[in-house]
């Protein structure tokens, strides 16, 4: 007889784990399935080690540059293994905490891979058999994998993702990023920071397509002087690999000149493809649009009634913490709830240093939409107290209103700015004015009154700044 579960969860990652843990505080007797590790990609080869890689090589940079230390800096050395292996016990300690939630919720932990056979049946293999289970109500939450290009597959440790960016053993004395999005920035990062040349290649006219143009490009302009080597509008038309060494080849798009790069190492950072096995393998056909993203109502369901999709899967922005939020609300859904997911008010962030962060309209999208009464203030770091003080000053807060002073974005650059961000996010959220967020004590000396002051310089009231 199949094991019968109120609701099963297929994908153990931020989305998926959160979901099931939502699920049980319902009390439905609930089901997760993974074929890897709990905690999906971004826990295991994704956003904590990155962030974890990144941390260490700040302080490593750090203790390098600061001009008050004394001594043979040129000795300092980064110990790699050590790193790698400082990472892994991150890595596992997080992954174990979510593996004891679970358990302690009551959810159950099947490791598999899940084939979905109809609207109500999901079968698991575990590599020797197959167990049937029989559920009333699905979540699709199987993420993303890095894609490569027609001309330009994954091979070896020549051409290679993040995930195995992440796990090498050698730091390498060369390496070229196809990919300018917050991937390929952070891992340029990081391996700037030892010793590595870096080289980035983008197709879009600036770094991190669909951002405010005027911050990405400040941002860009920070990058460089720390030594990534970051060319733009560079369409990739071919590659050849001979005697270990990767030659892309293909046309820069500002003159139309043809270029080529030679390097031991590529990271693909392009984009990444929906992991859609789940449904490749079954009977059942939720319905995909043009890129193989999962389509999904407002309230997360697909086209079969009690089956719900969330995070990488349905495409849009492939945030961790946009994957979480929605697998609350799907399980709510799939409850009896009908939430919808406020992408007004979804934040990210690229953990470079610094670190940017944004959150609701560009200030080009506002005056699409809102014509020329939208309203911009602009505060930069150079006037901050606490920026000052931690000798990190290269940044600017942006905020961006409509007519009516209602906050619609946010956009800056500024060490934590993914902390930062929380507040806006909160403002855009809540629909608060600039006078709201202008009007707020903010505590003294702190980079969150960076934030205070370009809602006053919106207003035309700024203390610290000249006003327009």
């Amino acid at each position: 007889m199949n094991k019968k579960y109120d609701l099963m969860v297929i994908g153990a990652g931020p989305g998926g784990y959160v979901a099931a843990i939502r699920a049980a505080q319902l009390n439905k007797r609930t089901a997760v399935v993974e074929k890897e590790r709990i905690g999906g990609t971004c826990m295991n080869w994704g956003c904590i080690p990155t962030k974890y890689l990144l941390h260490q090589t700040k302080i490593f940079v750090q203790a390098k540059e600061n001009p008050n230390c004394e001594g043979p800096k040129g000795e300092l050395q980064c110990n790699w293994s050590r790193v790698q292996s400082g990472k892994k016990d991150v890595v596992q300690r997080l992954v174990k905490g979510i593996e004891y939630l679970l358990q302690r919720q009551g959810v159950d932990i099947i490791r598999g891979e899940a084939v979905l056979k109809n609207d109500h049946r999901v079968a698991v293999h575990d590599g020797r058999s197959e167990e049937l289970y029989d559920v009333q109500k699905i979540i699709l939450a199987t993420g993303s994998s890095s894609k490569d290009l027609p001309f330009l597959s994954f091979k070896g440790n020549e051409i290679i993702d993040s995930r195995s960016a992440l796990e090498l053993e050698d730091i390498p004395d060369d390496m070229v990023i196809v990919g300018a999005g917050a991937i390929g920035l952070e891992m340029g990062t990081i391996f700037r920071r030892l010793g590595c040349r870096v080289r980035v290649l983008e197709i879009m006219p600036s770094i991190l397509p669909g951002s405010d143009v005027s911050v990405a490009r400040r941002l860009e302009r920070i990058l460089k002087s720390q030594g990534l080597e970051i060319a733009t509008r560079m369409r990739i038309e071919g590659a050849q690999i001979h005697d270990g060494r990767i030659s892309l080849n293909g046309t820069c798009l500002k003159d139309n000149s043809p270029f080529e790069f030679k390097t031991r190492r590529v990271l693909l950072a392009a984009g990444r493809r929906p992991n859609t096995d789940v449904l490749k393998q079954g009977d059942v056909d939720p319905g995909l649009d043009d890129a193989g993203f999962v389509r999904v109502d407002g309230h997360l369901e697909t086209g079969i009634p009690g089956i719900y999709a969330i995070g990488d899967l349905t495409g849009g922005k492939l945030l961790a913490h946009k994957a979480s939020h929605e697998g609350i609300l799907a399980v709510e859904n799939a409850a009896g709830s009908k939430r919808k997911m406020e992408y007004h008010a979804l934040p990210m962030s690229v953990f470079t240093e610094p670190e940017f962060a944004s959150v609701g309209l560009t200030e080009r999208e506002a005056r699409d939409i809102h014509g020329d009464r939208v309203k911009t203030g602009q505060f930069s770091l150079q006037a901050n107290g606490r920026a000052l003080t931690l000798g990190e000053f290269e940044g600017a807060v942006k905020v961006v209103a409509d007519s009516k002073e209602r906050i619609v974005g946010a956009h800056m650059i500024a060490p934590h700015a993914s902390e930062l961000i929380a507040e806006i996010t909160l403002a855009i959220k809540k629909g608060l004015c600039l006078k709201d967020v202008a009007a707020t004590i903010h505590i003294h000396p702190t980079l969150s009154e960076a934030i205070m002051e370009s809602a006053l310089h919106a207003r035309n009231e700024a203390i610290h700044v000249m006003n327009r």
